[in-house]
């Protein structure tokens, strides 16, 4: 579930490339149709809450879905309603949030909202995997340690290092509520990427899918957004098709 990026370096085209590159079959709910290419974002345009609700339930009624990964969706009340449905469709289902608040364009997808909201859709989600200006603008009254916390008492945790002050990509991972993983960066040199944001929690994503463990799922889709990261000098990167 993502929105539509003209460029394919976002959002739903790549969250399938990605899925196909790690040999599953993708299906897609569009949540926005975005106009951009892989350095502006001139416009986004919500689609209606009933058109998601009902492609979320033509899909289910055809396929068996375990693991769904979430990207922009208009508001964190919207989202808590398709996290709702997306439960009662498969109460098993593994939802794997990842926050985008801003594009890197600069285009801002989130006002600030109701953070009681917030609270439900983690105690519901599987896995986050905000960056680190994401994860300081989830919950604005706490520091980074108080919301590494506080998020990890409720939902697994991938925290994105590419936008660290230091340590630029070294991400770490919380999970199972006391467990900790490090990820330090395996490429001593990479290109940025539009997108690469989404590449990563698609990757998990499929990870997770394969019932992998969360510590190799996690080392796994670190490996796979770096591949990505280095495929090319261009913002667009190119998908390695995975063998087990």
């Amino acid at each position: 579930m993502a929105g539509f990026d003209s460029s394919s370096g976002a959002g739903l085209t790549s969250d399938i490339k990605t899925f196909q590159a790690h040999g599953l079959y993708g299906l897609s709910v569009c949540t926005a149709i975005t106009v951009q290419n892989d350095v502006t974002l001139k416009s986004c345009v919500w689609i209606d809450e009933n058109i998601i609700i009902n492609q979320i339930e033509t899909l289910f009624e055809r396929f068996t879905i375990s693991v769904v990964k979430i990207g922009i969706i208009e508001s964190w009340e919207r989202l808590l309603v398709v996290v709702k449905k997306l439960k009662s469709l498969n109460p098993t289902v593994k939802i794997i949030l990842d926050p985008v608040l801003q594009a890197s364009s600069g285009f801002n997808f989130k006002r600030e909202e109701n953070l009681k909201v917030l609270e439900q859709i983690l105690e519901t989600c599987y896995f986050i995997t905000p960056n680190y200006n994401e994860i300081k603008a989830l919950f604005p009254s706490k520091n980074i340690d108080e919301t590494i916390i506080f998020i990890a008492n409720k939902i697994n945790l991938y925290l994105k290092g590419g936008h660290r002050d230091t340590c630029k990509g070294f991400d770490e991972v919380f999970y199972n509520i006391s467990e900790k993983l490090s990820l330090e960066p395996l490429e001593k040199k990479v290109f940025e990427k539009h997108g690469s944001g989404c590449v990563l929690s698609s990757a998990l994503a499929s990870n997770i899918h394969k019932k992998l463990p969360i510590e190799v799922a996690c080392k796994n889709a670190k490996l796979y957004v770096e591949q990505f990261l280095v495929s090319n000098t261009t913002l667009l990167g190119t998908h390695k098709i995975q063998t087990e």
